[in-house]
């Protein structure tokens, strides 16, 4: 599997977060909807403390997880009033600003974290651009492990889907399982096991990372490792608040930054693989889909694509045009 090299970029990042030393004290608070359990949240505490180390403790970032300070939906419009100076989101949730934030849950466009990195490096001028518009600019972004679907039978053809209530924590996800004759319900992770309890929901669309934190054993025995897409976490500042700091604490913000998701995509990688192991330790079957499956869910998927291409227009053109490059260039 091809994977982003970032070594030059490691030793650069260390160099700066050694070389910050900033003129005078601030504390941030940094809203995030994802327990400690999560290696989301343990990849975030681990910025705050290099900030923290690289300022000399003149920055300090307090992550306030689980939602325990403001819900998931009420993290950017709180970011951007400046209530709080930092968040970090499930990417996707933000479609109903834009459909570019729906890119990287589009099924089959990318299914490989090196395909995730080069559709984050494409995406990334624009999401920036948007962002800038109302006063926010990301610091960095980490995809979960690939989105598989969470039963309680073994999945084989598509059809088993119709009239199941399938968890769906975005619009495309809502959208791919209307498409597959389900019906979407959108539930916050943490709400999972409540769900499933009260019968809110029969199946979810999930990595097996979450399937791990949340004990998906629970309440479900199968996982089919459909591969759909990995979507990503987004971390994201205030822009005035960035623009308070001094030049050297804004500059060890962005090593600390680019150190979290260098870190972040590397973490992802072996919590799939840890998680994984920990379903089938708990009893949860992980199986591949059939080709009949897989037929169904391309088709589903195509479905989802072409109809997201029609309402993001010349805009997402452009960003697959220079996907598609990327990934020439990466191949040759």
């Amino acid at each position: 599997m091809r994977v982003p090299n970032l070594s030059l970029l490691s030793l650069a990042v260390a160099g700066s977060l050694t070389a910050a030393l900033p003129a005078y004290a601030a504390d941030w608070n940094l809203a995030s909807p994802y327990g400690d359990a999560s290696f989301h949240t343990q990849n975030t505490k681990q910025f705050a403390e290099d900030v923290a180390e690289a300022t000399d403790g003149e920055l300090n970032i307090t992550v306030h997880s689980g939602g325990s300070l403001i819900g998931h939906a009420e993290i950017k419009p709180s970011v951007r009033r400046g209530t709080v100076q930092a968040g970090e989101v499930f990417l996707s949730t933000l479609s109903n600003e834009s459909p570019i934030y729906e890119v990287d849950t589009l099924p089959g466009l990318a299914t490989s974290y090196a395909d995730a990195y080069d559709l984050w490096q494409a995406s990334k001028p624009i999401i920036t651009q948007m962002f800038a518009e109302q006063g926010l600019m990301p610091l960095y972004a980490v995809p979960w492990p690939s989105q598989g679907i969470y039963t309680d039978f073994e999945l084989t053809d598509a059809s088993q889907l119709e009239g199941l209530r399938v968890r769906a924590p975005n619009i495309n996800t809502q959208r791919f399982v209307e498409n597959l004759d389900g019906i979407p319900t959108q539930t916050e992770e943490s709400d999972i096991p409540t769900a499933f309890s009260t019968g809110r929901v029969d199946a979810m669309i999930t990595s097996v990372s979450t399937g791990d934190s949340m004990a998906a054993w629970d309440y479900v025995s199968h996982f089919n490792n459909a591969n759909l897409w990995l979507p990503k976490n987004i971390v994201f500042v205030n822009k005035r608040a960035f623009d308070r700091l001094d030049e050297s604490s804004q500059q060890a913000v962005l090593a600390a930054a680019a150190q979290a998701e260098r870190r972040g995509w590397q973490m992802s990688q072996e919590d799939g693989a840890e998680s994984a192991e920990a379903l089938e330790a708990n009893g949860i079957t992980i199986s591949e889909p059939s080709e009949e499956l897989q037929s169904q869910l391309q088709a589903a998927g195509q479905q989802l694509f072409d109809d997201w291409r029609d309402r993001a227009g010349d805009q997402a053109e452009a960003l697959v045009d220079r996907y598609r490059e990327r990934q020439a260039q990466q191949g040759e």
